[in-house]
């Protein structure tokens, strides 16, 4: 098997990485300075169908040249696509509309996300494209991170809430632990 980075690899794994730390990344840290905007109400839905969405825009963007579904435009119309995709995904998870995830939602969102949004890069490295594939992957490790992120957080609100149920009022008005 033949190693070398041939430039247009380079340039591939290059725009492979870039799309996923959009992806990963990117719009979930846009998408959460502007969580609370009106407009997320209107274009939000229920992480069962966002989810899937997002895993089935992005195999097809991933791979479609692999299996000639890739349209007339390319990546020109893949990747808005893919953006949108990744927007309507993190809509439950960060923004508050009628479809926003509980705490153990929003961990179970996120970590279900992180495998099934590398299953096609698993199938570009199959392909042949070792380089592309890992850049992919690589790239894509922020969701893993915001699961783990989101989890930590509601651990530690769980624990804050627990603390403070058991506080008992002593005889002077002062809060303590049992």
């Amino acid at each position: 098997m033949h190693h070398t980075a041939h430039p247009d690899s380079l340039a591939s794994a290059a725009a492979m990485a870039c799309s996923g730390l959009v992806l990963a990344a990117l719009v979930p840290g846009a998408l959460w300075l502007v969580r609370r905007a009106p407009l997320w109400e209107r274009v939000s839905l229920p992480a069962g169908v966002a989810l899937p969405l997002l895993v089935l825009t992005h195999a097809w963007a991933v791979l479609g040249d692999m299996v000639g579904l890739t349209p007339p435009g390319g990546a020109f119309l893949t990747e808005p696509a893919l953006l949108a995709a990744a927007v309507v995904f993190r809509l439950p998870v960060l923004a508050h509309t009628r479809h926003r995830l509980s705490d153990p939602g929003r961990c179970l969102c996120l970590f279900l996300a992180a495998p099934l949004l590398d299953l096609p890069a698993v199938g570009v490295v199959a392909a042949g494209h070792s380089l592309e594939g890992l850049a992919m992957i690589v790239a894509m490790l922020p969701v893993g991170g915001a699961a783990v992120a989101v989890t930590w957080a509601w651990v530690n609100r769980e624990e804050r809430m627990a603390a403070h149920a058991l506080a008992l009022p002593a005889g002077d008005g002062d809060l303590r632990a049992p």
